[in-house]
């Protein structure tokens, strides 16, 4: 028998957007929702990352609108001292478990756990088999679109010989004995915390093979920071780089001499531009690692051999290929949020996807009219190549120019620590900020016009 839930969403998929959605629908509307996700609990992801993972980016970005993630504190000591905390795995999945009793506890949403969406408006659960309808009234808004690949749940993207010992980077911290060679294959975040990990645990460098497909651009931490004065500085580098950039190429240079963008090695051009957040001092220690395969993507791990497409690496027979390759970020087409048949949650602020869901949440709660929201919340892409970048940075601020122009939305988007360029009531004027926001404005005009050519894609405009 299948039983009918009274419900005005029904939102797939409870990661990080699906939760910041259903969050700003609650506090600002008085709808029904029913929430579902594959997994046991909310968080998405983070329930099954590596255990030595942590935000790249700064706690408060991250979470939903109404919840701070972390209480905004400072680190106190370490390499990162005066830089604002970056949870980890267990704090994160902590937070979203309270984040869902506030919800429930509202009377207005009910989560089920292990369980998919098979269509038809149809939730059926992976445990007892129940089956659940919402009814016709009932807008489906799809939180999985973008939903990340993960090591633990995809297997490596390459042949595994006999003999060959691969692991997913999850199974680094379970190891009953030390190999005397790591490979550690991929470019991403997840492969620099593995690298960064293991030399924590004493590792010595030499015994580290990295095999990086392509050189990755990277953000600075220092500069994406939760400071109005930091961030917005920020931004008026970026433009200010974009407005003078000859090329996209150039562009990057040019961030990198501001100090915004950096590079492992810096006598090679980088081509991939996911653009994470990375501490000088991890840059460091991943500059310490010199036995670097440049080969492209490994074909087959084989015992004592990575075979690729042009030929062959020896490591160690008993080398641990660390599985970091699973594809991450997704690259789908952009569609409308807002369409007939389902909200589609994406980003809308570039580089910050909880804000967007947010966003897209409040503006669903207060706006009558697909067409108006659809109009104040264009979605964004991700960066993964440099040009996909650009095309980034314009889309995500270009979305940002339409929604700040609405008074209730910008009011609600500064009281709210996600939105990386808010400027919250009370924080003090200073001769830095002001620079930065004089910059800004000097620059974003023909910083856009130039973003808007390198990023080149035909609905641009």
């Amino acid at each position: 028998m299948t039983r009918t839930l009274e419900a005005d969403y029904l939102v797939v998929g409870a990661g990080a957007m699906g939760m910041a959605f259903c969050d700003a629908v609650i506090d600002h509307s008085d709808a029904r929702m029913v929430l579902v996700d594959r997994r046991h609990g909310v968080g998405g992801h983070w329930l099954e990352a590596y255990p030595f993972v942590r935000l790249h980016q700064s706690s408060a970005f991250y979470g939903v609108a109404s919840t701070l993630l972390g209480g905004g504190k400072l680190q106190e000591s370490g390499p990162e001292a005066g830089l604002q905390e970056r949870a980890t795995q267990s704090e994160i999945t902590a937070y979203y478990a309270r984040a869902l009793d506030r919800m429930v506890q509202s009377g207005r949403l009910e989560f089920f756990p292990n369980s998919d969406h098979v269509g038809d408006r149809t939730v059926v659960s992976r445990i007892s088999g129940d089956r659940f309808e919402v009814p016709a009234s009932c807008r489906i808004v799809n939180a999985h679109y973008l939903a990340p690949s993960i090591p633990a749940e995809k297997p490596a993207p390459f042949d595994v010989g006999d003999g060959a010992r691969v692991l997913p980077v999850n199974d680094l911290a379970r190891l009953d004995e030390a190999p005397s060679e790591y490979v550690v294959v991929g470019s991403g975040k997840t492969a620099t915390d593995a690298c960064i990990w293991l030399l924590a645990r004493g590792v010595d460098p030499d015994t580290i093979c990295w095999v990086r497909p392509r050189e990755p651009w990277m953000f600075n931490r220092a500069r994406v920071q939760p400071d109005p004065a930091i961030f917005i500085d920020l931004a008026a580098d970026i433009m200010q780089a974009a407005a003078s950039a000859r090329t996209v190429e150039d562009l990057f240079l040019r961030m990198e001499d501001a100090d915004v963008m950096m590079r492992i090695d810096r006598s090679l051009a980088p081509t991939m531009a996911k653009a994470p957040t990375l501490a000088k001092w991890e840059l460091d220690q991943l500059r310490t690692l010199e036995n670097v395969v440049r080969r492209g993507h490994i074909e087959a791990a084989e015992r004592g051999r990575l075979r690729f497409a042009d030929g062959s690496v020896g490591v160690a027979d008993d080398a641990i290929v660390v599985h970091c390759a699973a594809d991450g970020l997704k690259y789908p087409p952009l569609v409308p949020v807002w369409r007939p048949d389902v909200i589609t949650l994406q980003p809308i602020r570039s580089g910050f996807p909880a804000f967007g869901a947010a966003i897209i949440g409040y503006v669903e709660a207060t706006r009558p009219h697909d067409d108006e929201k659809n109009r104040l919340c264009p979605p964004s892409n991700y960066g993964n190549s440099m040009t996909d970048w650009a095309r980034m940075v314009f889309r995500g601020t270009r979305a940002t120019m339409s929604f700040s122009a609405e008074p209730d939305i910008k009011a609600w988007a500064d009281g709210v620590a996600l939105n990386p360029s808010r400027v919250p009531a009370g924080y003090p004027a200073s001769p830095v900020l002001d620079d930065a926001r004089e910059r800004l404005a000097t620059h974003t005009p023909s910083g856009m016009s130039r973003l808007a050519e390198l990023g080149a894609p035909t609905d641009m405009q």
